[in-house]
């Protein structure tokens, strides 16, 4: 007997070294490919601290596709740093939020509001134990420790935890040679031509339980509190609606009840919101239902979002 437990004793050790050899190894390809997850973005950064960070969903991510970023520091001086994510919503950015906090600082946060994160835990509880976004997320003891407050108190599943920590959407990332880039960034230089059909599909997806109050106010308590640790931290906060097109726009539900409740929240915390939304109507502004191409971009700078960031736009604005 005592051989045998030896013998199970051996070979349990062999196989959790092979583990941690395997979570090793995945962890190296995540350094080396990395790019577009937040808390990768986080870790690699050689500032210590930035002018703007820059929070949202993907309709944010062009802000620093190609050399957005890059072209603003050197029209304005200013450093950016952008950790919006596809289908992020304000739990998983206060969570980012949170651990940019810990090491870095920023002196003036760029929150990009869209409703449709704001309605469901689809892009808040639930993006915590999404396995690409997990696949691509840096390990450190002070995210595992974060994630499991998030478990504890904010309704964030274990399995989020448990991935996590034992890398095993990293060793078993399909993707792991690639480097990290969202697919919507190839195709930054393209022009959408419009269709009825994707906008009626990507409505069905970005609305998957509808528009529940209840989910709207919690959520936008989440808000409320990245705003008050924006608060804690000295930094200055700024709301902003990015375009879209016509089309996508006359299709989104309930978008008055969310402004309105937007608006209320934003006046309790003394934050200016400027509403971009009908700014840039055209097509050839975007590259698919509602992202923002190179053109789009390049115009939204030039019209709006510069003046923002060197603070010389008003504190509450609609563009036409």
């Amino acid at each position: 007997m005592r051989t045998l437990a030896r013998r199970a004793a051996t070979f349990a050790g062999l196989g959790l070294l092979l583990y941690a050899l395997l979570f090793a190894a995945a962890e190296q390809l995540v350094q080396r490919t990395g790019h577009a997850n937040p808390l990768f973005r986080i870790a690699a950064t050689r500032e210590q601290a930035v002018d703007w960070l820059v929070l949202g969903t993907s309709h944010a991510m062009p802000l620093a596709f190609g050399d957005t970023e890059a072209a603003v520091h050197r029209r304005t001086g200013l450093q950016l740093l952008n950790l919006a994510a596809p289908g992020t919503g304000p739990l998983y950015n206060r969570f980012v939020f949170e651990q940019f906090l810990r090491e870095r600082r920023a002196a003036n946060l760029l929150i990009v509001a869209d409703a449709f994160a704001f309605y469901s835990p689809a892009w808040n509880e639930d993006r915590f134990a999404d396995a690409k976004l997990l696949a691509r997320t840096p390990y450190r003891p002070a995210v595992a420790a974060g994630l499991w407050q998030y478990v504890r108190d904010d309704g964030v599943s274990p399995r989020a935890l448990a991935d996590y920590t034992t890398g095993f959407s990293k060793i078993n990332n399909r993707d792991r040679f690639r480097d990290d880039h969202w697919e919507g960034e190839a195709q930054f230089e393209r022009t959408w031509r419009p269709s009825a059909s994707a906008v009626k599909k990507r409505m069905a997806y970005l609305y998957p339980d509808g528009t529940p109050d209840a989910a709207m106010d919690r959520y936008l308590a989440e808000l409320s509190r990245v705003l008050a640790l924006a608060r804690q931290a000295g930094m200055r906060v700024v709301v902003v609606k990015l375009p879209t097109p016509a089309q996508y726009r006359s299709q989104l539900p309930q978008e008055v009840q969310f402004d309105v409740a937007l608006g209320r929240v934003l006046r309790a915390a003394d934050v200016p919101l400027h509403d971009w939304s009908t700014a840039l109507s055209e097509p050839r502004f975007y590259f698919d239902s509602d992202h923002l191409n190179r053109e789009g971009v390049n115009e939204l700078l030039a019209r709006h979002l510069l003046a923002v960031l060197v603070g010389t736009l008003p504190r509450q604005s609609r563009g036409h």
